[in-house]
């Protein structure tokens, strides 16, 4: 027998779905600023193996020529971006919420299993909690990029005013290049996620929604 169980309080769906909204457009309009001076690559001395981004990638999402509107917007979305990250943590340390979040000293060990599992290469399972070691590195890690996000932000949009912070990052094309990354970093981890959301199933994405999901009545009385 099924019966609904709490799982996710509202204040962390609510920043969820904020975030959900905002994080696509940082990325966009980051993508509209990038568009000026596309500098990064793969490859070395003047060959060039991989450019980011094709003429074609501009093109298509219309990425071209907007410069002043991207910038309009990414410092617009960015406000929106630092308080609800704020409120999260805040909300995760006054409610105790981080128990369940934070990585504990057997994370790396716990990430093998899970990973093992989910590729099917281990019939053995992995701990059931609220969230397994995996989704603690990525939700850990990926508040972290916030944090490094904004600072590296602040950095490349104020280089004189804050001359010491990009000194700190190792120079203003270091700090350019390091938001660039963390940039990707959403982009893959975005991906991930995705994936896994559709691979667990509706009873998984209905939780984030009303914050209940559907399990068996032994595991409630265990």
């Amino acid at each position: 027998m099924q019966q609904l169980a709490a799982k996710h309080p509202r204040p962390v769906r609510w920043m969820h779905w904020i975030n959900a909204i905002v994080l696509p457009g940082m990325i966009y309009s980051g993508l509209m600023i990038y568009w000026a001076n596309d500098v990064y690559r793969i490859g070395w001395g003047d060959k060039t193996l991989v450019a980011f981004f094709p003429e074609e990638f501009y093109r298509w999402l219309r990425l071209d020529y907007r410069l002043a509107l991207g910038i309009a917007w990414h410092f617009t979305l960015m406000w929106f971006f630092a308080l609800n990250g704020i409120c999260y943590v805040g909300y995760t340390i006054l409610s105790g919420e981080w128990r369940y979040l934070v990585p504990g000293r057997h994370v790396l060990r716990d990430a093998w299993h899970v990973a093992l599992h989910d590729l099917h290469l281990s019939s053995f399972q992995p701990p059931q909690r609220r969230f397994n070691a995996m989704q603690q590195i990525a939700y850990t890690g990926v508040i972290l990029m916030g944090a490094g996000s904004l600072v590296t932000g602040l950095a490349i949009y104020k280089p004189t005013q804050l001359a010491w912070l990009d000194w700190l990052l190792g120079g203003y094309a270091m700090a350019r290049w390091e938001h660039f990354w963390l940039t990707m970093g959403y982009v893959l981890f975005v991906i991930v996620h995705l994936i896994q959301v559709a691979r667990a199933g509706w009873n998984n994405f209905r939780t984030m929604v009303t914050g209940f999901e559907l399990v068996e009545a032994e595991e409630l009385q265990a």
